[in-house]
């Protein structure tokens, strides 16, 4: 999860200097736009509860989705050229403001969430150096991951942003130990240990393949989160036809890396070997290969590359609330600026959160796994409504000249808006519970956002959804009071 990325920022900011981004500049751009801390837990985040065939299954099915996604985006930055506020803007445009509110909002709550991930897995890595700080979650790993948050929030209210050393050596940290550690991993694989419980039959706890496949869904979205990042740039592309091969091509070399990480670890250490591996678990499996210094060189990369991913991620965070408060999606004090330009009002309630939830994973001792799940569901809605806008488009004929083809649209918007319903059902009613519970305060906020634009507050499709969102926000309130679920 890295959507946008310090990397896809900072090229972004050079297309004016360059007069439009070519094929190679917009490929980064893909790439940079995905590859995040995710990469780095994959064997451990993906063995825990699947064994190598359901691993390949799992990265075909969002593999197929993913791109089905990514096509999405692409499609909906040309046709719908007027909706440039986000995802949000596509479920706004095509199912009502409430629907539109309620994207934003899981996107918002995805990305703060998701900081806090970060936050917890950068402090798990550091931990290979001082134990103390354990999984990420002591009370020593989370004073430090506080006092990163506000020194962060402290640069950005300064009106920095983005910086050019950052770029170049997140960058850096982020490909070059990933390249080599598929090298070394590509020459010690050893067929006959991936191939030794190719079903993952030969532990009871997995359950069934099904069950397994469902198990890494999560997991292989996580790092796929950011694939919208492609669509942004879209205007400043070169040529536009460059767009869906940048597209394509940055996606095929994510899912290459992401596959090649989880499946050659399976090679190397058994499937319950790397369940059992603490997180960047690359770093256990490298040292396993060459000893100490590859374990060192994995957390340092991954602590390099997420303090770059946290700022990018704390300025996104910001900004939602912040761009969505400007078109009355939100409250108008969300988008209030200070004299840097910063959107200080909502920066402060974000980060505020961030210390809330790293004070609870604390009290709780949640994991960098659970943080990234409840994040993961909760960006579902407007990756959802994405497709489900596009698969409309198709349907209605809207934006498509007379006697323009919509074939293609329309399978790619289908399969994206199925593949989305498909995680909803895989994410299972626990994280589904949490995620409603997340999502129902968001109410408030929304008729607030109304009664400022003097706006009907709901149509009666509207107050159903409401309601229903409620109730399920209120079971899960009480299913964790009498310890029922578990919030992390």
């Amino acid at each position: 999860m890295t959507a946008l990325s310090t990397d896809t920022t900072a090229q972004i900011g050079a297309v004016k200097a360059s007069r439009g981004l070519g094929l190679s500049a917009l490929t980064a751009i893909v790439i940079g736009s995905m590859i995040g801390s995710g990469v780095f837990s994959l064997p451990q985040n993906m063995a825990a509860g699947a064994g190598p065939l359901a691993i390949v299954i799992g990265w075909g099915i969002t593999g197929v989705g993913i791109l089905a996604l990514a096509l999405v985006y692409r499609n909906l930055a040309v046709r719908t050229p007027t909706l440039n506020a986000g995802p949000y803007a596509y479920a706004k445009a095509g199912f009502g403001p409430f629907i539109g509110f309620n994207s934003a909002w899981g996107y918002w709550i995805s990305a703060w969430i998701g900081n806090v991930s970060y936050a917890v897995v950068m402090f798990s890595a550091m931990s290979y150096f001082v134990p103390s700080f354990g999984e990420g979650n002591t009370w020593q790993a989370i004073v430090g991951a506080s006092v990163v948050l506000w020194l962060i929030h402290a640069l950005i209210l300064s009106g920095v942003k983005q910086a050019a050393f950052v770029n170049t050596i997140t960058t850096i940290a982020k490909i070059a130990p990933i390249v080599l550690f598929i090298g070394i991993a590509v020459v010690a694989f050893k067929i006959d240990l991936f191939s030794l419980d190719w079903k993952g039959t030969g532990n009871v706890a997995l359950g069934p393949i099904m069950s397994q496949v469902k198990s890494t869904m999560l997991v292989t979205l996580w790092v796929f989160i950011g694939i919208e990042g492609a669509s942004v740039v879209s205007a400043d592309a070169r040529r536009r036809k460059d767009i869906g091969t940048a597209t394509i091509l940055g996606f095929l070399a994510c899912l290459a890396i992401y596959a090649l990480v989880s499946l050659l670890s399976l090679g190397i250490l058994t499937q319950p070997e790397l369940a059992t591996l603490k997180n960047p678990s690359m770093a256990g499996v490298l040292e396993h290969l060459v000893g100490r210094w590859g374990a060192v060189l994995i957390n340092v990369a991954l602590v390099v590359s997420v303090l770059g991913a946290f700022l990018t991620w704390t300025v996104l965070a910001a900004e939602v609330p912040h761009v969505a408060a400007k078109d009355g999606t939100m409250p108008r004090f969300l988008g209030g600026e200070n004299a840097k330009g910063a959107p200080a009002t909502s920066l402060w309630i974000t980060n505020g959160l961030v210390q809330i939830f790293l004070l609870l994973t604390y009290i709780a001792n949640s994991t960098y796994q659970a943080l990234f799940s409840i994040a993961t569901v909760a960006i579902l809605v407007p990756y959802v409504f994405s497709g489900a806008f596009a698969l409309k488009l198709a349907i209605t004929g809207e934006t498509y000249a007379k006697g323009e083809s919509r074939t293609f649209d329309l399978i790619v918007g289908a399969v994206a808006t199925l593949y989305g319903i498909w995680l909803v059902y895989a994410a299972g009613p626990t994280y589904l519970l949490l995620a409603a519970l997340l999502y129902a305060p968001g109410i408030i906020i929304y008729v607030i956002a109304r009664r400022q634009t003097a706006q009907k507050l709901f149509t009666p499709v509207e107050s159903i959804l409401a309601l229903c969102l409620v109730l399920a926000g209120l079971t899960a309130a009480y299913l964790i009071w009498n310890g029922t679920i578990s919030p992390f």
